[in-house]
């Protein structure tokens, strides 16, 4: 009785009577615990156990490590492709504004602004004329754009209120919101000014008056790196902006660029070969990335099936319920940031395919999702590094730490946000970083950082007295708060949790359910239990184990 007293211990069940009639069903049912704790503890072993294990090699391992190659050489081909078209884009807009912008100086730091109205008209009749002598005056491949036999002109918009009667020295005004926009269209081989238009500026009523044209050029630069270059349209608008009737008019240059692929090119010595070849490494790279989400998908689903066996043996077998911090440890997040970094890749590697045929020309949005996906490409080496002892720490640190940290994000949160709405509406008007929430929010941040502590500071006008007084208490005590109190809080609590995982790891005991369960499972990654018979399926081959062993005990009882 004694031995089958320690029989019944060893495999820690419910059955009442290990000599009754229904032994047969009560050695069934451990030898499924035996299999399901088996299954559960090769789930979480790293690929290198799971070789010794199986003998199956790490073809997810090796594939993640082929891919971050390929997408690390694709998204630095692109960046530099892309490189050439910013470049490009930020020269042109340079050259516009020293073309038709009278009096442009890169090197001031002031509003490019005009005050008087012979200035007004003197620079809008710049910029007409400069548009009309483009040929003989620039230095690069400009035309004018047009439809068909037809050039598109350049328009003079003016945007003003209907009527309006203004008297400042009897504080008296009458206006009819009502906005008209009246137009003068400007063709290259005739470019007549205001003046002699007879288009006149009504600068009491006057909200703005846009200059819009188009340009036409072809960036030649990307034939030194074999690509076939791209014919561009620059849609240029010069705003004079006077929506607050300050007795300062803003001038402002933009420049929309579209991107097109050019009708008809030769260029000697080049060919094609250099796109074909890399549009079949962004085929390649979408095939691999298929592959890889398909195969981490496949394991996620595996691990959710695996979840509800043991959820399933939790409720029925022990009468007891599964937590949750149990139940995630069975869907691995390293899996979904592949699987999301996957997808990322595909979308981008399409869109790159396409950029590359001068299909599309959304070269930001490409960028978003190339940058994405490589950057979770990389995330996840760190999970490979968290198979070793001593970098596994931080992973596991990190991830303790993060409930208690979006927590904390969150109190702290309210406090800056409640700074943020009090200062915009108190010192907004006697400081230029306090102007708008966005400036307010980039500055006190800048604050915590310790950057430009100086100049928020200095930079107060001197204008009200009280504002200034309340403006060095509420500097002072935000950086009190924020840099010697919430800061340490914060530090303190990624501190503590790196300790308790550190005498975790140390004491090597268990510290949830579902490690105490797979604790219980004695049997090594080399012992050859894990192997897979060519003709059963993994869990007979356990369950056969377990009962040649169940087997023996008997015949010694």
């Amino acid at each position: 009785m004694e031995e089958s007293s320690d029989l019944y211990v060893v495999y820690e069940t419910n059955c009442p009577v290990p000599w009754a009639d229904d032994q047969h069903q009560c050695l069934e049912d451990l030898d499924n615990v035996e299999c399901l704790r088996r299954k559960i503890k090769y789930y979480f072993m790293n690929p290198c156990e799971k070789y010794h294990a199986r003998g199956r090699k790490p073809w997810k391992l090796l594939l993640q490590i082929i891919k971050i190659a390929i997408i690390t050489i694709q998204l630095v081909s692109f960046g530099l492709s892309n490189q050439m078209v910013v470049t490009f884009k930020e020269e042109n807009l340079m050259t516009f504004k020293h073309l038709f912008l009278k009096d442009y100086v890169v090197e001031s730091m002031d509003t490019y602004a005009v005050y008087r109205q012979p200035d007004v008209y003197d620079h809008i009749n710049y910029i007409i004329e400069q548009y009309g002598q483009l040929h003989n005056i620039t230095v690069g491949n400009y035309e004018y754009e047009k439809t068909g036999n037809f050039y598109t002109p350049l328009s003079v918009c003016q945007q003003f209120y209907r009527n309006g009667t203004i008297y400042p020295r009897n504080e008296t005004f009458e206006i009819d919101a009502q906005v008209e926009t009246e137009c003068l269209e400007v063709y290259p081989m005739y470019y007549p000014s205001l003046q002699e238009a007879n288009f006149d500026l009504h600068f009491k009523r006057m909200l703005s008056v846009k200059i819009t044209f188009v340009l036409k050029a072809i960036n030649l630069q990307t034939v030194r790196h074999r690509e076939l270059p791209d014919c561009y349209d620059f849609t240029i608008i010069i705003t004079f902006n006077n929506q607050e009737h300050s007795g300062m008019i803003k001038v402002d240059l933009e420049n929309d660029v579209d991107i097109k692929e050019c009708k008809d090119w030769n260029v000697i010595g080049a060919s094609a070969q250099h796109i074909y070849l890399t549009v079949l490494f962004d085929c390649l790279i979408i095939i691999t990335c298929m592959t890889s989400f398909t195969l981490c998908t496949r394991s996620v689903i595996n691990g959710i099936k695996l979840q509800f066996e043991y959820t399933h043996y939790c409720m029925n077998d022990c009468g007891k319920k599964v937590p949750w911090s149990d139940k995630l440890e069975f869907v691995n997040g390293w899996y979904i940031l592949i699987i999301a970094s996957d997808t990322m890749t595909i979308i981008g590697s399409i869109l790159k395919i396409q950029i590359q045929s001068k299909v599309l020309t959304s070269y930001d949005v490409c960028s978003i999702f190339l940058g994405i996906g490589t950057m979770f490409v990389w995330i996840g080496v760190i999970r490979y590094m968290g198979y070793f002892r001593k970098y596994n720490i931080l992973i596991l640190t990190l991830r303790a730490a993060f409930p208690n940290v979006i927590r904390f994000i969150c109190c702290a949160g309210i406090i800056y946000l409640s700074y943020c709405f009090c200062g915009w509406i108190v010192l907004g008007p006697y400081h230029e970083m306090f102007r708008t929430l966005n400036t307010v929010s980039e500055c006190l941040f800048s604050l915590i950082n310790g950057d430009d502590m100086f100049s928020t500071f200095n930079n107060i006008q001197q204008k009200s007295s009280l504002v200034w007084i309340f403006s060095k208490v509420y500097l002072y005590t935000f950086v009190s708060l924020f840099i010697y109190m919430i800061l340490s809080l914060f530090i303190t609590i990624i501190t503590d949790t790196y300790d308790t995982i550190k005498q975790q790891q140390q004491s090597a005991t268990p510290t949830s359910e579902l490690q105490k369960f797979i604790s219980l499972c004695k049997d090594l990654p080399n012992s050859g239990v894990y192997r897979l018979d060519e003709s059963s399926s993994f869990l007979n081959c356990c369950i056969q184990r377990c009962r040649k062993h169940d087997e023996t005990l008997m015949s010694e009882a």
